[in-house]
Parts: C-alpha cells; structure tokens; sequence
C-alpha cells in the first residue's frame, strides 16, 4: 500500500484546490518556513479520523478551515483526499486504488467517504487497523512528540508495538465486543427490573383481561343490535324514499301536462292577439278614412252655405229689377 496523492481544497491555508501527487522514490516535502509543510501534515492526520483538535494545531475543529484574509473570503467547508494504491491489497477492498476523504462544515457536520461512498468514521477506523495509518499509530510524528513518546508509560507505548505486530485490529474488536456484552448486561438487568415489575402486575392485568374480554363480548352484541337497527332504518328510508320518487314523478307527470296546456293556451293567446293586432290596425284604418270623410263634409258644408248666400243674393237682384222695371 502506497499514498499516491493528496488533494485538499478550504483546508488551513489551501484555499485553493491543492494535489500533490506522491510518485515512486518521493520520501519528503521540503519548503521555507511557513509554506504549508506542517499543514500537509495535519491534513493527512486529519483524513485519517484525528479527532483532537489540539494534535492539529487548533482549539476547535472548525478551526481547519480557511478562515479568510486581506483579499479572500472564508470559506464553509474543508475537504481533504487521500489516494491509496492498493495493488497489493493490504486494504481489505476488492479495489486497486482506494480513496478516503473527509469533510467538515462550519456548522459542525463531518462527513467521510471512501471510494466516494458515505461512511462512518468506525469505517475508516477499522479499514486502516493494522495498517500502520491506524488511530494511536506512530506512522506520523509531529514536532515534539518523539520526546513525549520516550517519556510517555510503558502501556502508551504498547500501542506501538500492538500496532507493528497486527493485533491492534483485533485489540479494537475485543474492545468493542467488551462494550457489547457490558451493554447487553446492563440490558439484562433492565429486562429483569421490567420483569419484576411485569409479574407484579399480572394479577390486576389478569382480572382486567377477563373484564375487558366481557367487554368486548358486550360490545359485540351492542353492534349487532345496532347494525339490526340500522337496517331496520336503512330499509324504512328506503321505503320512504320510492314513496317520494312515485310522488315526485307523479307531481312530474302532472306538471309536464300543465306546462303543455300552458303552452297550448299561450300559443292560442298568440294568435288571439294578432288577430286583435289586425283588428286594430282595422279599426285605425277606418278612423282615418271617417275622420277624412268628415273633414269632406265641412268642407262640402262650407261651400254649400257660400252657394246658398250666393243664390240669396241673386234672388234679391232679381228682385231689384223686377222692382225697377214695374216703377
């Protein structure tokens, strides 16, 4: 197993995307102070489920991420990368190269995945156990820490000797089976303390039982009874309900009959009224022909009164004369 590249992006100082690629014979990284070594360093550590914040230079772990400067915002999130080559598969997966990558928001959220799948950190744990890269290995050492590891207890540095020796894998399953079956204890305890509790209870529960086993026999019998009566009301609305559709078809009929002579009626009524709108038109008609007619006649009056003073006058001139001629 081989680290064949790093890839980081929002991490301390690399803001930026940032992949350093790890070919055959690389054994170092050398830079000025100050250039982002130490960073590299905790970035891996940090990929590999570091979860003190203190190893990695910083009060919190939100501190791994770029928190801004003079021309850069900061940023949300810290994404590192590790690209294992697995030819040999010293990493129990049935894959030629192996991928483990960590993320962590400001919010607080982590998250890792390996080959680009969500796992947990128990996952990475356990993949790397045995490897030399596991948690608690020396395989990384920082500043200062070969003094503390000299100095530390003899039962911190088995550590290292489990870790070189491959037991640490299984140091970590007994461990975890310890927890399980120190869980499952107490679990025991709590079953029979509920145990306890349940077998004092099952005189009450018992005479309940058979109250509510009465209770449901009486219940049983109260819905019979009224789903008989149901049906009972159900069968006399039905009764009621074809009475009031004969009635209501009845009424229909009756109405339709009505509404028809209504019609006939109005249709009659129609004709009544044009043949008076004829009439009237008749009578308006002979209005006018009579009041014309006796305009004609005052007409005919008035010259009838100016020939007789006309013929008056002439019977007094032939009076005159005849009264000339006799003198």
């Amino acid at each position: 197993m081989r680290l064949k590249s790093f890839e980081a992006r929002g991490f301390k100082s690399f803001a930026d995307k940032t992949s350093l690629n790890f070919e055959p014979g690389i054994t170092a990284i050398v830079g000025p102070n100050g250039s982002g070594k130490s960073n590299i360093s905790d970035a891996i550590r940090w990929v590999l489920g570091e979860q003190s914040a203190k190893y990695l230079r910083g009060t919190k772990m939100e501190d791994v991420i770029f928190s801004g400067s003079n021309e850069r915002r900061a940023m949300g999130m810290a994404e590192v990368t590790l690209n294992f080559d697995n030819t040999d598969h010293s990493l129990p997966l049935d894959f030629d190269e192996v991928s483990i990558c960590r993320r962590v928001f400001r919010s607080g959220d982590s998250e890792y995945s390996i080959n680009k799948k969500p796992c947990r950190l128990k996952d990475v744990v356990t993949l790397l156990a045995d490897t030399g890269l596991g948690r608690g290995s020396m395989s990384m050492i920082g500043q200062n820490r070969i003094d503390e590891i000299l100095n530390s207890h003899p039962e911190d540095r088995r550590t290292i000797f489990e870790e070189a020796a491959g037991i640490a894998k299984y140091r970590m399953r007994k461990k975890e089976a310890m927890r399980k079956l120190d869980d499952t204890a107490a679990n025991l305890v709590r079953i029979n303390d509920i145990k306890s509790e349940i077998e004092s209870r099952l005189g009450p529960l018992k005479a309940a039982a058979e109250k509510a086993e009465k209770y449901q026999g009486f219940a049983g019998e109260l819905r019979k009874v009224q789903v008989t009566q149901f049906v009972h009301r159900i069968e006399n609305i039905e009764i009621a309900k074809q009475k009031l559709e004969d009635k209501y078809k009845a009424l229909s009929d009756e109405n339709t009959e009505h509404t028809s002579k209504v019609k006939a009626k109005e249709a009659e009524g129609m004709g009544l009224k044009v043949e008076l709108d004829k009439l009237n038109e008749e009578y308006n008609h002979l209005q006018n022909i009579l009041a014309e007619k006796e305009k004609h006649i005052e007409t005919l009056r008035g010259q009838e009164g100016v020939m007789a003073e006309r013929i008056t006058q002439c019977h007094n001139n032939i009076d005159r004369l005849a009264k000339a001629k006799i003198n």
